[in-house]
């Protein structure tokens, strides 16, 4: 029973950090899908494909800051191996990788608050609180994320 024990009790220890490698690199993936939705509805707004809305602009805003919040923890060591979009560079440069997602989270935290409780009273208003985002997915995008 013991010998049965410590073969369960090393199988987990040694299987547990790819399952966790699995989950951060889902999670992160999930996150950018919610932010692709955001900015495409957000891009659909700007072009006035989409007529403008205070409660989707604020919607949107609100979960770019959210993702901007979190995005950051899901990059442990090892975690750019499997099925991620992730460029080496997260890691050879962590400081660079950090200054963009502290250029994320600023403009971001700026954007969800200029919106305030009800969004951004028009396109303008939108237009001046998302697109420093937008930018910052971009330079990030450029220099952290393999394209497709």
């Amino acid at each position: 029973m013991q010998k049965f024990l410590m073969l369960a009790t090393v199988t987990v220890a040694l299987t547990f950090p790819a399952f966790a490698m699995e989950d951060v690199i889902t999670t992160r993936k999930n996150l950018m899908y919610g932010n692709g939705a955001s900015a495409g509805l957000a891009g659909a707004m700007l072009k006035q494909e989409v007529e403008y809305s205070s409660v989707a602009g604020r919607a949107v805003l609100v979960n770019l800051n959210a993702t901007a919040m979190a995005f950051g923890d899901y990059f442990p060591e090892g975690s750019g191996e499997g099925d991620t979009k992730a460029r080496d560079t997260i890691w050879s440069d962590p400081a660079g990788f950090e200054a963009e997602l502290a250029k994320f989270r600023k403009s971001a935290s700026e954007g969800a608050a200029a919106s305030g409780r009800e969004g951004p009273a028009d396109l303008a208003a939108f237009q001046a609180a998302v697109l420093p985002v937008l930018d910052s997915c971009k330079t990030c995008h450029e220099g952290y994320h393999v394209p497709d």
